[in-house]
Formats: C-alpha cells, sequence, structure tokens
C-alpha cells in the first residue's frame, strides 16, 4: 500500500501523484475523494474522456479542486480497480453531534479503532491541530467532533484499502490528504500489513 499524500489544491503535488501512479502500475487506487458508489462508475471508456468522467462523477459539484488536477492520475491509473472512501458530510456531521460510530460506520467500528478513546495527548494534540487548521475560529466544544470526523474518514480509508488489497491483491495506491496518510495517527494506523509512504 502506497499513500500518496496531497495538499488538496496544489497541482505539484498532484503532477508527482501522476508520475507515481504511472510507475508504480498498481492494481487498484482508492481515492478519498469518490464515494464507493462514484467509483463503481469508473469504466475504462470514461478514462478515454476527460468531460465525460468529470460530469459522470459529478465532479464539479463536489467542493473538490479542479478536476483538471486530478484526471491526469485517473489516466494513468488505466487498468486498476477503482476505489472510493469519500465519506458523506452526513455522517462527518452525526459524528461530530455524538451519533454513535458503530451506527455510522458499522459494524467493523472498532476494528477499525473508532470505538476506542485516545490517550489523552493525541487527543489534546489533535484538538489543537483541528483549532489551528480552522484559523483559531471553531467553538472548544467542537474540537472533539472535529478529531472524530478526522477519525472516521481514516477509518473509512483503511477499510476500502484493506477492500482493494483483498479484490486485486495490490500494489494499491491511495490519493488522499497529507493528515489522512500520516503514519502516527492517519489511515495507515487503521491498516493492518506493509505501507509504504
Amino acid at each position: 500500500v502506497v499513500f500518496l499524500g496531497e495538499l488538496h489544491d496544489n497541482p505539484w503535488h498532484h503532477e508527482n501523484q501522476t508520475a507515481m501512479v504511472g510507475g508504480l502500475s498498481p492494481k487498484a487506487i482508492v481515492f478519498e475523494m469518490l464515494s464507493s458508489e462514484q467509483a463503481d462508475l469508473v469504466t475504462d471508456a470514461l478514462l478515454l474522456n476527460q468531460d465525460a468522467l468529470e460530469k459522470a462523477l459529478g465532479w464539479n459539484d463536489s467542493g473538490w479542486p479542479d478536476f483538471s488536477m486530478y484526471y491526469p492520475i485517473f489516466r494513468a491509473a488505466e487498468g486498476a480497480e477503482i476505489y472510493g472512501a469519500q465519506v458523506s458530510r452526513a455522517d462527518v456531521r452525526d459524528a461530530i453531534m455524538g451519533e454513535s460510530l458503530a451506527t455510522t460506520f458499522g459494524k467493523e467500528a472498532a476494528q477499525f479503532g473508532l470505538m476506542s478513546a485516545l490517550d489523552e495527548a493525541e487527543q489534546a494534540t489533535r484538538e489543537a491541530e483541528q483549532l489551528e487548521a480552522h484559523c483559531n475560529a471553531l467553538p472548544d466544544e467542537m474540537l472533539a467532533g472535529m478529531v472524530l470526523g478526522q477519525r472516521l474518514r481514516d477509518a473509512t480509508l483503511a477499510r476500502e484499502i484493506e477492500r482493494a488489497l483483498a479484490g486485486t491483491g495490490g500494489p494499491v495506491v491511495v490519493i488522499t490528504g497529507n493528515g489522512h496518510a500520516r503514519k502516527d495517527w492517519g489511515a495507515p494506523r487503521a491498516v493492518s500489513g506493509h505501507i509504504t509512504q
């Protein structure tokens, strides 16, 4: 499993991801930006047409940066199975508002570390980073929920990575934000097996 982190709006990061995908020829790619339903729409024919793929994925309505930065990654991934690990805004909101992650994520919540509290030092550090990432504008009472939302995204990535490994045998490339690619507390921590980052 190879994690290729990014700042979502950095074209240089996407150029590097494209080059890495082309060089690795993975059997599967997991995109943070796609739902599993969107991933199922990707066909070999769509991969040949940027406008058609963008339209099929509804990318313009997704809130992600311009598709022209991501399309070369899809082209370089030709022949790979596409997996989606996007968490809906509604599920993140439910996590932030205190909905049980066993309900939101499903029966594997404990397996992917969602039912265990973080140790106090990590929780405090992660809350501080969430506050900084949101321009110090979040009320303190929202910070724990924001961390939980990030953990939900990490666990969803990890679940799809393991599904991709089981389905294809790997190698698997993961296209995701830098925070989710962190080895110390991102998706790699929730994935069993060998990780290259």
